[in-house]
């Protein structure tokens, strides 16, 4: 039995965000992960800090900018511990708007665009959004050396099957290596949140492909963005283009028509990436919600908790999650309402499934 105060099932970057903050209050915190810290959603994702995407649930939007404010502390910290630049960048995007799509920033006048990107095709509306973006590779690599740096004992390969509670109203949290012992557990394994027995939560993965070019006549200035496809350069001259949403299970099979149909979208953007060759593509599985929000709060099980649901907004919430749940555990009023983010929402919903199967 291996004791510690706080388990945590998901080293992606909300699971490393989360024990960070709970070891900055004193507590001996514990990562399970299931393969490789950071290998799932966290790595597959663009990085873009996204804060006025027209698709974004009005619920998330206090979420979305108190977490942005917080980014440039939140990555100085994992910097200055983990001794790996992550890429942050402060670009600001470019949206290409389409039929009655509008931000609450006033389009660009005509012209203006082609001044700030000469490669991005004309639009009668486009905006300029103040927005960052990291590299989320480099980013959960780092937090885990400064989770690590920090004493959160972090195990790979130890996939956590389910969380029991004791006579002695303590938890077990079973793995296929054996039991840990814990006062309370914070389930943030992402896509496969909804496995835990004992503490799992309704959550799905949702299959996202991107791929990546090396322009050779081309440095973007800014990340340009539509409802369909997003162009993100980097500083070293690649240009990540993404990303499909497709409900497909588990499986993350690279398909090449889905590839190359990104490819030409960012192409109609951007006309000289059509002639960039493919380097890299690859699929990640983002953890969905059925309502499409982020579930933060008390799971099923006294003393458990769920970190997950994020679905395209996990690397912006990371530093906001950490600090509510940090709150939230610690028996704190945390500084931003979460009832719309409660994982008792959907208990009805649950109760009816059992009953399905049950039947």
């Amino acid at each position: 039995m291996h004791p510690s105060d706080v388990i945590i099932a998901g080293a992606g970057i909300i699971g490393l965000s989360v024990a960070m903050e709970l070891r900055r209050a004193g507590a001996s915190v514990t990562v399970l992960d299931r393969g490789e810290p950071g290998r799932e959603a966290s790595s597959a994702a663009a990085g873009m800090l996204v804060t006025s995407d027209p698709d974004t649930h009005p619920a998330i939007k206090p979420l979305a900018d108190a977490s942005a404010a917080m980014y440039p502390a939140f990555v100085e910290d994992i910097e200055v511990r983990a001794e790996i630049n992550v890429g942050y960048e402060n670009r600001g995007a470019l949206y290409v708007a389409e039929d009655e799509e509008e931000l609450s920033v006033p389009a660009l006048r005509k012209g203006e665009s082609k001044k700030l990107e000469p490669a991005l095709v004309e639009y009668p509306s486009v905006y300029l959004l103040r927005e960052q973006s990291v590299d989320p590779r480099l980013l959960v690599q780092a937090a885990a050396i400064a989770a690590k740096r920090m004493g959160v004992v972090v195990h790979h390969e130890s996939r956590v099957e389910g969380v029991t509670l004791t006579t002695e109203h303590h938890l077990q949290v079973h793995t296929a290596h054996g039991l840990y012992a814990t006062a309370t557990f914070v389930n943030c394994a992402g896509a496969w949140a909804g496995e835990i027995a004992g503490a799992a939560v309704p959550v799905r993965p949702v299959k996202g492909q991107m791929l990546c070019v090396i322009p050779q006549k081309l440095a973007l200035r800014h990340v340009v963005r539509s409802h369909h496809v997003y162009l993100l350069p980097r500083h070293d001259g690649r240009v990540l283009i993404g990303a499909t949403v497709e409900e497909a299970g588990f499986d993350k099979t690279v398909n090449p028509t889905s590839i190359q149909g990104l490819h030409r979208a960012a192409a109609r953007l951007v006309p000289a990436i059509g002639e960039a060759r493919i380097i890299e593509a690859w699929a990640g599985l983002r953890p969905g919600s059925p309502d499409g929000l982020p579930i933060l709060g008390p799971a099923s099980l006294p003393g458990t908790y769920a970190a997950t649901g994020h679905f395209r907004n996990g690397i912006l919430l990371a530093p906001i999650t950490a600090a509510l749940m940090s709150e939230l555990i610690q028996g704190k009023t945390p500084r931003i309402e979460m009832n719309a983010f409660h994982p008792s929402r959907f208990a009805k919903e649950q109760e009816r499934t059992q009953i399905q199967r049950k039947g």
